[in-house]
C-alpha cells in the first residue's frame, strides 16, 4: 500500500515531466510527510487534452454518496479489481491522474515496534504514481475533488515489508495514462507490474515521520535502525 510519501521537485521540473504548457504559477513547496486527507498535486488533463497541474485532496470520495459522512477516504485502490469496484471503475475510466512523488515510506516489523523505511528511485529520479480521481459534492454545495493511489503486487525489495506497492509509471507511460480518449481499463492493464525492485533503494529513517505533525528534511536522512 501506500499511506505516506514525499514530494521535492522544483516547478521547472514538473513541467518538463508532465508536458506542461507553462512551469507551474503556485508555489511548489517541498514536502516530506504526505499524510491522507491532505491536498495532494495531481497531473491530469483537461478538455481540452492538455496537462495541467490540480492540487487534490487524498482519499478519494466517489461521486455518489449523498451523505454528509461518506465514509472512510479511499486512499489506495487494488489495480487486479478496480475496474470492477463501485467506487473506482468511473475514475478509472475517465478520471485518471499522475501523482509525483520523491519517495514514500513503509514499516519495517520488528518485535513490537514499526520501524520506518524510505523507498526512493537509486537515481534520485522523480516517482511519478498511477491514480484515480473523482469529485463529490456535500449536502452545502460544496465541491471536493479527491483521488486515490493505485497500488500492485510488491517487489523484491518492498516485499518483506508489505505485500502491496503504489503502482510506478515509467516515463513513456503517463501519455497513455493520461489519454481521456483511452476509456477502456483493459487497455491499461499492462501497466501495473511492480517498478523493479533492482533500481531502487530502501534505508531506515527518523521514527519522527509516525506524526504527520513533523515535516522537514531530517525525515528522510538515514538513521541507525536502533535510534528514534
Amino acid at each position: 500500500m501506500c499511506g505516506r510519501f514525499t514530494l521535492q521537485i522544483p516547478p521547472e521540473l514538473l513541467a518538463e515531466i508532465f508536458s506542461l504548457a507553462e512551469i507551474p504559477v503556485f508555489p511548489v513547496s517541498p514536502r516530506f510527510n504526505i499524510a491522507p486527507t491532505q491536498s495532494i498535486l495531481v497531473a491530469r488533463q483537461d478538455a481540452d487534452h492538455q496537462n495541467r497541474l490540480d492540487m487534490l485532496r487524498w482519499g478519494l470520495i466517489p461521486s455518489w454518496p449523498k451523505d454528509t459522512k461518506p465514509g472512510a477516504p479511499l486512499i489506495n485502490a487494488r489495480s487486479e479489481t478496480i475496474a470492477e469496484k463501485p467506487a473506482f471503475r468511473h475514475a478509472i475510466r475517465c478520471r485518471r491522474c499522475l501523482i509525483p512523488a520523491s519517495g514514500f515510506f513503509e514499516w519495517r516489523k520488528e518485535g513490537t515496534a514499526k520501524m520506518p523505511q524510505y523507498i526512493h528511485l537509486k537515481d534520485s529520479a522523480p516517482m511519478v504514481f498511477a491514480g484515480i480521481w473523482d469529485s463529490w459534492k456535500a449536502p452545502g454545495g460544496a465541491t471536493v475533488e479527491s483521488c486515490a493511489i493505485l497500488t500492485t503486487s510488491s517487489n523484491t525489495l518492498v516485499a518483506p515489508l508489505h505485500d502491496r506497492q503504489p503502482v510506478i509509471l515509467h516515463p513513456g507511460e503517463y501519455g497513455q495514462w493520461l489519454d481521456r480518449h483511452n476509456t477502456d481499463p483493459e487497455e491499461l492493464t499492462g501497466l501495473y507490474r511492480p517498478y523493479p525492485g533492482d533500481l531502487m533503494e530502501m534505508f531506515p529513517v527518523s521514527m519522527l515521520v509516525n506524526s504527520v505533525k513533523n515535516d522537514g528534511p531530517e525525515l528522510i536522512e538515514p538513521s541507525s535502525p536502533d535510534l528514534s
